[in-house]
């Protein structure tokens, strides 16, 4: 009678693991698309497909969270990290279809060097999250930590000079704006990034 009170085997390292593998996949499609300058239906519902099965993961660790009286660590930085993680394929959804609406198809070169920059971000991000499966790689997942801090501070400098740099050639106002809004979204990618390593070492810290 009292086994409704005992914890459940719930395997949160497996399901974090399923995330962050979701934000590489949505960040590695992201990148191949704008490389290739194309955007069409099937494209478009593919990167739909990937923010979708992110969004069941995020959903199935809230669920067990719910459910579990027992968990690896503190509770809030487990909500806090299946929200980020879910936060970043998000924003990636977001930025290819303002792509879609905004009708900006063609190769454009700064965006491939911000994918590029994204998908190396949302690979230490998928390390460092792994990692906490096995708490004696604490200096191993702190070290993903500083680079995907680094990658960050790179997104800055690269919006910065993008700007400035549509600014000063672009004549149309409207490419303007629209220019202006992929190069903050792609940037607050990799400030959710950094969002997702600062309760990655927020974890490391208490479990010191």
């Amino acid at each position: 009678m009292f086994s409704i009170f005992l914890p459940r085997d719930v395997n949160f390292s497996e399901l974090f693991e399923k995330q962050a593998n979701y934000a590489v996949d949505a960040a590695s499609y992201f990148k191949e698309l704008v490389s290739k300058g194309t955007l069409d239906e099937a494209s478009y519902q593919k990167m739909h497909d990937i923010e979708h099965q992110g969004d069941d993961v995020a959903h199935a660790i809230f669920d067990h969270l719910n459910k579990t009286f027992i968990t690896p660590f503190d509770r809030e930085d487990i909500h806090a990290l299946a929200k980020r993680l879910d936060d970043v394929v998000d924003m990636i959804y977001t930025i290819v279809n303002r792509l879609k609406v905004y009708k900006l198809t063609s190769i454009h070169k700064n965006l491939i060097e911000f994918a590029s920059v994204i998908e190396e971000s949302t690979r230490a991000v998928a390390h460092a999250v792994k990692g906490l499966g096995n708490m004696k790689n604490a200096k191993k997942i702190f070290e993903y930590c500083v680079e995907i801090n680094r990658l960050e501070n790179v997104g800055d400098s690269m919006r910065d000079a993008m700007l400035a740099d549509l600014f000063e050639t672009e004549k149309d106002p409207i490419s303007v704006m629209k220019w202006k809004e992929i190069y903050q979204d792609a940037e607050t990618v990799l400030d959710i990034c950094e969002d997702v390593a600062h309760v990655v070492q927020s974890i490391l810290v208490k479990q010191a």
